[in-house]
């Protein structure tokens, strides 16, 4: 024997199975809480890495053309040089040294590139060995990024 269900009754129930109850809404948005957060913080870290990327790469670019530039015209045995040089809108401090190296009477000459980027200070530095003007000898390169 079988017993009508009114119409409503039916409805209802097929309801409270298919919704979500207030422990499942509220256990997703605590799960959400936590996770929009760090979802954030690794986004801004992704960006402050692109940038300081593509600083420190226009940076290298610019302490290249400084040693290769100072080597050339044979400038670097005059003592700490420094200057600023742009690039893509941005201004690099750059300095030049030249040091006595231990080994050989030659000059290891240093070009250090500073920048910023999102508020923190970085810097490129590369290095060459250079026989003294005048001298005879050939000019070996040790390049060395921090």
């Amino acid at each position: 024997m079988k017993f009508a269900t009114p119409r409503n009754s039916r409805c209802a129930a097929r309801r409270r199975c298919q919704a979500f109850t207030l422990a499942e809404v509220l256990a997703a948005l605590l799960f959400l809480a936590i996770v929009i957060p760090a979802a954030v913080e690794a986004m801004h870290i992704a960006s402050l890495a692109g940038v300081v990327a593509a600083r420190k790469g226009a940076a290298a670019r610019i302490a290249d053309r400084i040693l290769n530039e100072s080597l050339v015209m044979t400038n670097w045995s005059n003592g700490t040089q420094n200057g600023t040089a742009t690039e893509g809108g941005l201004d690099f401090r750059w300095t030049l040294t030249s040091q006595t190296w231990s080994q050989d009477p030659m000059q290891v000459v240093t070009a250090e590139v500073k920048f910023s980027a999102q508020g923190k200070d970085y810097a490129v530095t590369l290095s060459t060995l250079a026989s003294q003007p005048g001298q005879l000898g050939q000019t070996a390169t040790m390049n060395t990024t921090k």
